[in-house]
């Protein structure tokens, strides 16, 4: 009678046991909305989708009682089709996370959404700095980079090197306006002067008049405020005009890997970049950019793909500190922790959504240079966390007391 008692109790200790873990796990949903189709493609893309995928791996969610689904969708760079889907994910879908967004356009329409909707937006593709500016929301963290962190590391290192006149090619977007704005404040501050601009339609094809009103300037360099395809389009135009050997140096304001990797070392090589991540750059880089390549066609990760794997991993990380998917708690969690991983290292969250952590000045190699098909950069500075975005007391974010 006593064995049966004993079986009987541990019997039910076991079923309350497991019924309190069934009730402990938790359920989320992650979207990754991004360009699955156009000019933007290749930079975020299905990489982005790899990416977050990677990240729910290694982080061992469902050892932690996290069940993590990941879905995506192409807002083809259009505000209204992005707008459409953030709600129908917020909606009806579940969804509890929408993550990478590049398109400032699209992605300052999501971040009012998602504030709306008390949700969670992590960006890693867009780059208007006004993500944590005048258009910040408490629900809203600016992962990658943005342009003033370009603008700081490019356009301050050319006006540096001797390039104090600047006319700039810039895409007819908010991305292009504020990469416009943010080089120019740099590079008049640094005694530089701008000569003029003129804006392409986004996304673009033809550069040519473009690039001859830039030509006809005299200015000694030619900031491309665009990106992706746009951007190599307006090199390989460039080129073709003799732009570079007529002794005009091209600012790529904006270049990702994966751009230099389409143009050829040939066309690209000298090009000055700034960006917050490469796959070559440590043990931990080289390790994560292997696998991805594994699973992505043998290409490399930009850092708009680093970007969503290090902010699902801390994303993740603040769900099974708190046990919670509520907006609030894990956001404030988010941003009390700081962040480390093998992609970025170690960084924070500031009060005005801003990821803070080191960025890089980069030139591309010469063909000679080279030894392997992805070996395209080298490095040329470190620029540190600190100095490396807008001071917080800067950007005119209701957020920051």
């Amino acid at each position: 009678m006593k064995v049966a008692k004993l079986i009987l109790a541990a019997a039910a200790a076991a079923l309350m046991a497991g019924s309190a873990l069934a009730q402990d796990k938790i359920d989320v949903k992650l979207g990754v909305l991004n360009d699955r189709s156009g000019t933007y493609a290749d930079l975020s893309g299905e990489g982005s989708v790899v990416a977050a995928r990677m990240a729910v791996e290694d982080f061992k969610a469902a050892d932690k009682g996290i069940n993590v689904e990941v879905i995506s969708a192409d807002h083809q760079n259009k505000p209204d089709i992005g707008s459409s889907i953030a709600r129908q994910w917020y909606d009806q879908d579940g969804v509890d996370v929408i993550l990478d967004v590049p398109t400032s356009s699209v992605a300052l329409a999501v971040s009012e959404i998602t504030r709306e909707k008390n949700k969670i937006f992590i960006n890693s593709g867009a780059g208007a700095s006004d993500l944590t500016g005048k258009a910040c929301s408490p629900n809203t963290v600016h992962w990658t980079y943005d342009t003033w962190a370009l603008a700081n590391g490019t356009g301050g290192a050319m006006v540096k090197a001797g390039g104090d006149t600047w006319f700039f090619l810039t895409a007819d977007y908010a991305f292009g306006h504020a990469l416009e704005r943010d080089t120019s404040a740099v590079v008049e501050k640094a005694g530089g002067k701008v000569l003029g601009s003129v804006r392409h339609p986004f996304p673009g094809q033809d550069f040519s008049s473009f690039l001859l009103q830039a030509q006809s300037s005299g200015a000694k360099v030619i900031g491309l405020a665009n990106a992706g395809a746009d951007t190599t389009n307006a090199i390989k135009q460039a080129a073709e005009f003799g732009i570079v050997q007529g002794g005009q140096k091209l600012a790529g304001l904006l270049t990702f890997v994966t751009d230099v990797k389409a143009l050829g070392l040939s066309t690209a090589q000298g090009l000055v970049l700034t960006e917050a991540f490469y796959w070559d750059q440590n043990d931990g880089t080289r390790e994560f950019s292997k696998r991805f390549g594994e699973r992505h066609g043998g290409a490399m990760p930009t850092m708009v793909q680093a970007g969503v794997y290090a902010s699902v991993l801390h994303y993740l990380k603040a769900v099974e500190a708190t046990r919670s998917k509520d907006a609030g708690t894990v956001m404030a969690k988010m941003k009390e922790t700081p962040s480390d991983d093998p992609l970025f290292g170690k960084g924070e969250i500031r009060a005005d959504g801003r990821h803070i952590h080191d960025m890089y000045l980069f030139e591309v190699k010469t063909p000679e240079e080279s030894t392997g098909d992805w070996d395209l950069y080298k490095t040329v500075a470190t620029i540190p966390a600190a100095e490396a975005f807008r001071p917080l007391a800067d950007g005119g974010c209701s957020l920051v007391q």
